[in-house]
């Protein structure tokens, strides 16, 4: 059976959820995967009031839609990031960033983390996907020299940071998904090696695996698979392209996205360098049964016409596993 295909809502936060909810069923999607920002769901109202709560299905209801999910990737960031600045401010909400204050703004996120939990158990969903930040990022250049000591005391900061929230999530039933991604304490294979160490292979603890973000770290995404399967507990559905020219490079000049000068630059699914056969034979091959969510990002691409047919491409991937194997057949009895 193929696996359920959700839209990730939080490039569509401008948009009111019952106008997102009827664009995405007239499309086909069988549900979304809300993000925690926008109108979509809010922690805050979710623990207030049981009626948003069932406001929010009332609204997926209306249009046959289904959720796995919620996200509160915003939020995350600021638990462990430092520094904590400018930019983290245009990302809270004011209850959030208060003074500005950095430890008082990584506190209040760590407790909205952790009702985020609570919200999601009331919502009737098992999946928080998000980011953690991290104060080791700073330092991917090692100049001036850092040494693994500075390194060790970033994991270990992660680890005191997330593991107060991993046991609420656990209390709760709920499992956190860290989206791997580039200025995350995981970022790669090795580093999510090291997330999982740090934080004693918390039970609640594991991945939102998304191919995009290792296809310009020049990673076989498949690997990732390989190596972490059990640890996936949500699977995103984007893609990137590398456009590497001999002037530019990976590190992307501080250009924005879109800006054809970039030596890379996320794409509409299907229409960059992520093989989708591979990664739906990885899945299946260590058992991932959950949905995979359209996470649409393309500067280039208006996202009415990205966001189906990137439903399409990936419908058509996603295949059953076999139960038997092709040859067998050769040795049956007559």
């Amino acid at each position: 059976m193929s696996k359920p295909i959700t839209l990730f809502t939080g490039q569509w936060a401008d948009l009111t959820l019952d106008d997102v909810a009827k664009k995405a069923s007239t499309w086909g999607f069988d549900g979304l995967e809300l993000a925690c920002w926008g109108d979509h769901f809010e922690v805050d109202k979710a623990l207030e009031n049981d009626s948003y709560v069932k406001s929010r299905w009332d609204i997926l209801n209306k249009y046959n839609l289904k959720c796995f999910a919620i996200s509160t990737h915003l939020v995350g960031q600021c638990v462990a990031d430092d520094p904590i600045d400018e930019r983290h401010k245009r990302i809270l909400s004011p209850r959030l960033w208060g003074d500005g204050d950095p430890e008082g703004v990584r506190q209040r996120c760590a407790e909205e983390m952790k009702n985020t939990a609570i919200a999601a158990k009331k919502f009737g969903v098992s999946i928080v996907n998000g980011f953690t930040g991290s104060s080791v990022w700073k330092n991917l250049y090692f100049f001036p020299p850092t040494n693994q000591d500075d390194i060790n005391k970033g994991y270990a900061d992660f680890a005191a940071r997330w593991k107060p929230i991993m046991d609420v999530f656990a209390k709760n039933g709920v499992k956190f998904a860290l989206e791997v991604h580039p200025t995350e304490i995981a970022y790669d294979l090795v580093t999510a090696r090291r997330a999982l160490d740090a934080i004693g292979n918390h039970p609640a603890f594991g991945f939102n695996f998304d191919p995009s973000h290792f296809i310009h770290q020049f990673i076989d995404p498949v690997e990732f698979v390989n190596d972490f399967g059990e640890h996936i507990f949500h699977v995103h559905v984007k893609d990137s392209h590398v456009q590497l020219t001999g002037r530019n490079s990976i590190l992307s000049s501080h250009l924005d996205f879109g800006d054809s000068r970039r030596g890379w630059d996320f794409i509409s699914p299907g229409r960059g360098d992520v093989k989708w056969d591979q990664i739906v034979r990885a899945l299946n091959r260590v058992g991932y049964k959950g949905p995979l969510s359209i996470e649409w990002e393309d500067s280039g691409m208006d996202r009415e016409w990205g966001a189906p047919e990137a439903l399409q491409m990936i419908r058509k991937q996603d295949f059953t596993p076999s139960n038997v194997a092709f040859d067998a057949a050769f040795a049956a009895k007559k």
